[in-house]
């Protein structure tokens, strides 16, 4: 775009001094650039003397618009993979958008990746609404079935949780892949492809070099832990010796072993006393520390009539735990 001067005299052309342009008001600046909606206003000024006096002219003003630039990343927040049982799972997202206008972003959660090992079904899309990063059901917002973000200011950054469902037969240590998708609600293109008059302020948006979507990809480990319990049986019978004869004492030994990867919880170990046996009161130890029989006290509760249980509470992988007890063969 040109600027036009009114026409100077031959000699006032020669002492005119270099024009000196004016930008009107402070610009602010985004990642993207001037803020959309900006109006950048322009005037020149040229000066001379006629001979009879120095003189000073302006230019008309050149008044520019500022387009939309619509520019977004996403990015995971998840630095390794996340570690998921069967069940829920949550992948954690930043979306910000790097354009220089306010844009909301429609996000697209994909679970079924072409190199995934075991496939999750998606659940939701929530959004940080307390931004302390981590995913807290009932309290942070699930997003409407368009799963639409709000609308964000230029540079606003905002997390986004991911929510999917891990199958029960998943195998330990399988992974699998989530990948999430933001796209400007204005419109998405090649770079430089423009939207006449939505952009703020009455301009255009123009699609940046993101096309105006971004994707990134979370991941998950499958972590499950396996649990054996193996039981064996030793005697003493009333003559020293091993048999199995009426009067024997017969001590039973549960190991519980917890292989695999992550944890699990709630463990609790139970035994019947057998037919035929009476249970010997106060046997019941756990990883060689004795037990009471009464229930409440401590982790084990024995009884002729209930048999034995203990309560392990949570097991990480690697535990072990020997629970022992024994009974007189009547």
């Amino acid at each position: 775009m040109h600027t036009t001067f009114p026409f100077l005299p031959s000699r006032a052309a020669l002492l005119a001094g270099s024009a000196a342009v004016c930008a009107l008001g402070s610009v602010e600046a985004t990642a993207g650039g001037v803020r959309a909606g900006t109006l950048i206003e322009n005037t020149a000024i040229a000066t001379y003397d006629d001979g009879a006096a120095s003189r000073t002219i302006t230019s008309n003003t050149v008044t520019i618009l500022v387009d939309e630039l619509l520019d977004v990343t996403v990015t995971s927040l998840n630095s390794q993979p996340v570690l998921a049982s069967p069940g829920e799972a949550v992948l954690t997202f930043e979306v910000t958008n790097q354009g220089n206008g306010p844009e909301a972003f429609d996000l697209i959660a994909r679970t079924n990746l072409a190199d995934n090992e075991f496939e999750t079904a998606f659940t939701s899309v929530a959004i940080d609404s307390n931004g302390n990063g981590v995913y807290d059901a009932g309290v942070d917002e699930i997003l409407a079935a368009s799963r639409t973000t709000p609308i964000l200011a230029a540079d606003q950054a905002i997390t986004v949780f991911v929510i999917v469902d891990v199958p029960g037969d998943v195998e330990d240590q399988q992974t699998s892949g989530v990948e999430l998708i933001a796209n400007a609600t204005t419109g998405t293109g090649a770079p430089g492809t423009a939207f006449a008059g939505q952009g703020e302020g009455g301009g255009d948006a123009i699609a940046g070099t993101s096309t105006a979507s971004a994707s990134a990809r979370g991941a998950l480990r499958a972590g499950v832990a396996t649990l054996s319990l193996i039981k064996s049986v030793s005697f003493q019978d009333p003559f020293g010796e091993q048999s199995a004869v009426p009067g024997t004492l017969a001590t039973f030994t549960l190991v519980a072993d917890v292989t695999g990867s992550g944890s699990i919880d709630d463990l609790i170990v139970v035994d019947a006393i057998p037919d035929g046996t009476t249970y010997a009161e106060g046997t019941l130890t756990l990883d060689d520390g004795p037990l009471t029989d009464a229930s409440g006290d401590d982790a084990g509760e024995a009884s002729n009539e209930n048999g034995i249980s203990v309560s392990l509470g949570s097991a990480a992988v690697g535990a072990q735990h020997t629970i022992t007890f024994t009974v007189t063969i009547d």
